[in-house]
């Protein structure tokens, strides 16, 4: 009955200056942005445009971290993000000769980049493209193997013999862009932890047991050790550019022959063996991901500009809040042009016999419950309508209208099966769908001896669905006689 149905819920974004103020705020970016002001033509860097390491010193000085011991670390990892978003830039040394004969590695030239004035100058969007760049650099280097631990397979060219390495970089920017897109999706659930972190081994558990799977194996859960420790190397190099806010794994848990913690028994603090949470920068940032690769990932928000027949069906699917988010946001776009003109617009837009239309009509009556009596005329105008014309008397009695005209008995038994074959296509809460199959079917006398002559596309589909879900026995077989009857009908 229903038309392909969306991959992912929607989301709801914060607004573009609030994403980008968090993006300046994110420690590594906001790192960056301090070295890149400090930077001048004395900066000393190699040809890779990495700074040079009797530079680093300084380079930690100047972000306050000169008596940490990994301050060196840090300030070399943000320069490399200044270079990586255009904060600054690195001409190549003209001639590397002449550094060979000097004695020493050719060192490049450092000048301000075009993107370091846009972080304040810019607009919310320029400041989230460089963190999306800043981003795509940071993936990459999470998704990296430690290049210090294999010197011998890096040759004279920097070229890496990844063979030898046994490390496959698309494998493994696969793994992590799934881990991250698991993580959206329960950000996202209903039945997922809201704003509450996600324990790491249920993470890692998501990425490597089969779902059919009972209890796993001892194989399996060593695969699942194998792949938290993976990820927690992984969440503690992206927390800095602020996607997510990640609780490393208890070092007191790591064995000392693996170096892998075991995931915990049920009677265990999970909390110690990570905790990760996506932040509202790392839901834009992993959706923009998405939409670059072609995924389908809709944004609460995304259809207000657009017209009846497109909102109608792109909230289809939606929950029940974001679809009444979404609807009032396009009304208060369109109802500038008038109300009488927006109602309009939603009632043409719901007509139609394909698989959708019946969950278009329902939205569309959800949507006129939301405007006010100006809507009145647009709605008396589709009366006699036979698709439109029983949602227009509901809501004209609603409201308590006068002179609202009888309903025709066929249009009773249309509505009665057009709003069940919308909470089917809907795939609402089980109770709820039996009480609506028992309420409308209950409330005539005879109803399946008329319901199976109704001129409705679902008419034997929303039948047999009774059939199924009538919890009286006697008028469950009813309605599956009345099924067979429609089906027979349409056949000849």
């Amino acid at each position: 009955m229903s038309a392909e149905r969306p991959s992912l819920p929607p989301v709801r974004l914060h607004t573009e200056a609030e994403l980008a103020r968090d993006a300046l705020a994110a420690p590594l970016l906001a790192r960056a942005v301090r070295l890149a002001r400090w930077a001048g033509p004395a900066t000393r860097v190699g040809a890779g445009g990495e700074l040079v390491d009797a530079q680093l010193p300084a380079a930690a000085e100047h972000l306050g971290l000169g008596d940490d011991e990994d301050g060196a670390a840090y300030a070399s990892e943000a320069w490399r993000l200044a270079v990586d978003t255009g904060l600054v830039d690195v001409e190549d040394p003209q001639d590397e000769a002449a550094g060979d004969d000097a004695g020493g590695e050719a060192e490049g030239t450092v000048t301000v980049g075009g993107n370091l004035a846009l972080l304040t100058s810019g607009s919310p969007g320029d400041v989230l493209a460089i963190w999306l760049d800043g981003l795509e650099a940071v993936h990459a280097d999470a998704t990296a193997p430690a290049f210090d631990d294999f010197a011998d397979l890096i040759g004279e060219d920097g070229s890496v013999d990844f063979d030898a390495l046994d490390w496959d970089p698309e494998e493994e920017a696969d793994f992590l862009d799934g881990v991250l897109t698991n993580l959206y999706l329960l950000t996202l659930s209903d039945a997922g932890p809201a704003d509450g972190p996600v324990p790491l081994p249920a993470l890692a558990a998501s990425m490597v047991v089969p779902e059919d799977m009972g209890e796993p194996t001892d194989d399996v859960l060593e695969r699942v050790s194998e792949a938290m420790m993976r990820l927690d190397d992984q969440f503690r190099v992206l927390e800095p550019i602020g996607i997510v806010a990640y609780t490393p794994v208890d070092e007191s848990l790591l064995t000392e022959e693996g170096e892998e913690a075991t995931p915990p028994a049920d009677d265990e603090d999970v909390t110690r063996y990570g905790m990760v949470r996506l932040t509202p920068l790392g839901l834009y940032g992993i959706r923009e991901r998405m939409l670059e690769a072609g995924v389908d990932a809709p944004a609460v928000g995304d259809l207000a500009d657009r017209g009846a027949d497109i909102l109608l069906d792109g909230i289809a699917y939606y929950p029940e809040e974001a679809a009444r988010t979404e609807i009032g946001l396009w009304l208060a776009g369109h109802t500038e042009r008038g109300v009488e003109s927006a109602a309009a617009e939603l009632l043409g837009a719901a007509r139609g016999t394909d698989g959708r239309a019946p969950l278009r009509r329902l939205h569309c009556q959800q949507a006129l419950a939301l405007v006010g009596p100006e809507a009145e005329p647009a709605v008396r105008a589709v009366l006699g309508d036979p698709e439109l014309g029983g949602l227009a008397r509901v809501w004209l009695a609603e409201r308590g209208a006068a002179d609202v005209p009888a309903p025709p008995e066929p249009m009773i038994f249309w509505l009665a099966v057009d709003t069940i074959a919308a909470q089917l296509d809907a795939d609402g809460d089980l109770d709820e769908l039996q009480e609506l199959v028992e309420g409308l079917s209950g409330q005539h006398s005879g109803f399946f001896d008329q319901a199976w002559r109704v001129e409705h596309p679902a008419t034997a589909e929303v039948l047999e669905a009774v059939g199924r879900l009538h919890r009286d026995r006697k008028i469950a077989k009813d309605a599956r006689k009345a099924a067979f009857k429609a089906r027979s009908r349409a056949k000849g």
